[in-house]
């Protein structure tokens, strides 16, 4: 019997969906209702009183509950709105200028992160692109290479959001410390999966947001900082919660605080906020060590099934080096995607990666099986056809 379904309760939408998109979207949990009520129950009967009475503490709880996760230290996470922005803020503490100014990006990144450091270029940032072979793994020797003494920053996901190869973070970051260059690695695809502690990683910096695997909702994302590191930075895309002495609304030069809030800059979201604390408690509850078991074995039957009916799979078949997506690769796969969702087949597609399929903790392992006969339906009687836009 499998364990986990006994969560599965939690989640309204699969009821009626077979949903095997986590990877862009958890489903979202019951207690959902319940914390967006209590939000706008103290907003509606406490005012502005309640800024005092938990606001102001609210991101601070929620970097915790997310630390706890990742093997950070209590009060190392600060909340932001999305990964672009925890990108930038850390950037922010870089000089440019001088000799130490490469940012090493590999083609397979989220586009989001290297058009972000595209445009570092402006302050003197030199870019160079690690390209990979065959568009699912990136070549490690040639990453590792790259990493040199004139680089600056290294930001890199741990999974790879199109064909979910999961890199070795380690070698990464003990290359980098080796030639003085800092690792920004971003989690996204990996935290509420794959098994990590940036601690024990020694990571510089993590990034991630809650939306995904994490079941969170979006609007929150975070940035831990290693502590020691942290102290020594002084970001300029900074505000008034990252002085020492926010609520004396002094004019002049900021004071920057030691903790987390060093990171932060104007005031935090908090409904997003509230919204993401039921999620990370049952992914507490579920352990993560317990999820990476299920999936890896849901990811081998996705891959064995597209394999048996002649589809190309762009995820690698060694689970070490695998996420919890498969990309299957089949002729008309963004029409597929489309005709799949109108069957409540709830996937997603990319392009040079197929259609994303992710199942979670939560799914059954029927639920895999039909995902794969509705696309084999969908290509047979060619139902595809109607979601092909005309010419």
């Amino acid at each position: 019997m499998d364990n986990l379904l006994r969560w599965r309760d939690q989640f309204p939408i699969l009821d009626k969906t077979t949903y095997l998109i986590s990877n862009s979207l958890g489903a979202m949990p019951n207690a959902v209702y319940d914390r967006l009520r209590d939000y706008a129950d103290i907003w509606a009967t406490r005012g502005v009183r309640a800024w005092e009475e938990g606001w102001w503490q609210a991101s601070a709880e929620a970097g915790d509950q997310i630390g706890e996760l990742l093997g950070a230290e209590p009060g190392s996470i600060s909340i932001h709105q999305n990964v672009t922005l925890t990108q930038a803020v850390i950037s922010s503490c870089f000089d440019f200028t001088g000799r130490r100014n490469k940012v090493v990006l590999v083609d397979l990144e989220f586009p989001s992160i290297v058009y972000f450091y595209m445009e570092q270029r402006r302050r003197g940032a030199r870019i160079e692109m690690v390209k990979s072979d065959d568009g699912i793994r990136v070549p490690l020797d040639k990453l590792l290479a790259s990493i040199d003494e004139e680089t600056l920053l290294v930001p890199v996901s741990h999974v790879i959001f199109r064909s979910s190869y999961l890199q070795d973070a380690r070698a990464i970051v003990e290359r980098a410390h080796q030639v003085g260059a800092h690792v920004i690695l971003d989690v996204f695809q990996s935290a509420g999966t794959v098994p990590f502690n940036v601690r024990d990683l020694e990571v510089d910096f993590a990034v991630g947001g809650v939306l995904k695997w994490l079941c969170g909702g979006p609007g929150v994302a975070y940035l831990y900082a290693r502590p020691d590191l942290r102290a020594k930075l002084e970001p300029t895309i900074t505000g008034w919660l990252a002085h020492k002495r926010p609520f004396e609304f002094e004019v002049g030069e900021i004071e920057r605080t030691d903790d987390s809030y060093r990171m932060l800059n104007g005031t935090p979201q908090i409904l997003p906020v509230y919204a993401c604390s039921p999620g990370l408690e049952i992914i507490q509850q579920v352990g993560i060590e317990n999820i990476r078991a299920k999936s890896i074995q849901m990811t081998e039957r996705l891959i064995r099934g597209a394999e048996a009916r002649g589809w190309r799979v762009n995820t690698p078949r060694d689970p070490a080096e695998r996420g919890g997506t498969v990309s299957i690769d089949c002729p008309n796969g963004y029409e597929i995607m489309r005709e799949l969702v109108a069957r409540n087949v709830l996937v997603d597609y990319r392009p040079k990666a197929g259609i994303r399929l992710s199942p979670h903790f939560y799914n059954r392992d029927e639920e895999i099986d039909f995902a794969l006969e509705q696309i084999q339906e969908i290509v047979s009687a060619r139902a595809w056809e109607r979601h092909v836009q005309p010419a």
